[in-house]
């Protein structure tokens, strides 16, 4: 029994090649909108691809754009059998393409559909990116002097100022890290000294922040030097909520960002994908439906229009098969190689002996 079996006469056939035209070129600006998001993705993950660790992190977004330029290609294409299928003599060039085209278009809507689930689990991938690429940033802050990473400084104020965030994942970051240039410290200071003699690694560190984790909206100026000692500053407990730099490390809030953003393009490839499919059924109605046209002479007649000739059960059994012999189809060609290779190799022997 055939799945999803419609009646149609020549009116129903001229409505449904109407409407499936229309549906595919909202279609065609559908990919433009993906094309759009994918490229704007691809903006934002530049723009602090300093701070991040590999390019992996561009597969969305590179697989956005493509599925745009597939999707605007794909249904400019079916527009143009849609619209011609509305004159026999013209269809008929387009009957052999019909079959292998939504062959084509089922391959293409598994991959949105993948696209569209790689958007919702990049979250994993891209917190490993941002926590060992902001950790590389942060060591070369202090590199102002050195090609190729002078404007690193730049980069990580910027990103701490714009998304209010301090550090990796919070402040006390900056405390394991020499974030000073050498060319700003007094080394004739006993002070200075005294702190680099104390590391291990000749560092000098301190347990202060850079500027840009200042959260300017607190009403106490500014405490970015000795911010764990309480004594060192009137009134103040580093410990209290009132301390006045940002809590949130930047590989949460840039994580939240690009996760978000990536959440809410997934949830439109979905609906772009729930569009395709329903076009692509269309389009298999419309096709099935003109090729059992019992007299082509006569337009006007009813025709019989379905998705799958058998049900889903008896389509899926004989796709099965259709594997199961072409396997031993390769098997017996691969036997009839090998006798073949042995009889070639028992001729010389005969030889030999006679």
């Amino acid at each position: 029994m055939a799945l999803l079996k419609v009646k149609f006469n020549q009116k129903k056939r001229v409505k449904l090649a109407q409407g499936l035209w229309l549906m595919n070129w909202f279609s065609v600006f559908a990919g433009i909108l993906v094309f759009s998001m994918g490229l704007f993705l691809k903006i934002e993950l530049r723009k602090r691809s300093e701070v991040m660790d590999n390019s992996e992190s561009h597969f969305v977004p590179n697989s956005l754009i493509l599925m745009g330029i597939l999707s605007c290609a794909f249904n400019g294409f079916a527009g143009k059998i849609c619209y011609d299928s509305l004159d026999p003599a013209k269809f008929a060039k387009w009957k052999p393409l019909l079959k292998p085209y939504l062959i084509l278009c089922c391959v293409f809507n598994m991959l949105i559909f993948f696209v569209a689930l790689i958007c919702f689990l990049m979250r994993g991938s891209l917190d490993s990116t941002l926590a060992q690429g902001l950790k590389n940033g942060m060591k070369f802050y202090r590199d102002t002097d050195t090609p190729g990473r002078c404007f690193m400084k730049k980069t990580i104020d910027m990103l701490q100022i714009e998304f209010k965030c301090c550090g990796n994942n919070g402040y006390k970051d900056w405390f394991e890290i020499q974030w000073i240039s050498n060319r700003y410290l007094d080394f004739s200071s006993k002070e200075v000294k005294d702190r680099i003699k104390s590391n291990v690694d000749g560092r000098y560190l301190v347990d202060g922040v850079p500027f840009s984790c200042c959260n300017p909206s607190s009403p106490r100026p500014c405490i970015q030097y000795q911010v764990t000692n309480n004594s060192a500053h009137y009134s103040y407990d580093y410990q209290t909520e009132e301390l006045n730099l940002w809590r949130r490390g930047c590989r949460e809030a840039l994580l939240n960002y690009y996760s978000g953003m990536m959440s809410s393009m997934g949830a439109v490839i979905l609906l772009v994908w729930l569009f395709e499919m329903s076009v692509m059924v269309g389009l298999r109605l419309l096709h099935t439906s003109l090729e059992s046209i019992a007299n082509p002479e006569d337009p006007e007649c009813e025709s019989e229009g379905w998705v799958l000739e058998n049900s889903l059960k008896d389509t899926f059994k004989s796709a099965l098969e259709n594997l199961k012999k072409l396997g031993k189809f390769n098997q017996v060609e691969a036997g009839a190689e090998g006798a073949e290779g042995e009889e070639g190799g028992k001729t010389p022997a005969i030889a030999t002996v006679s």
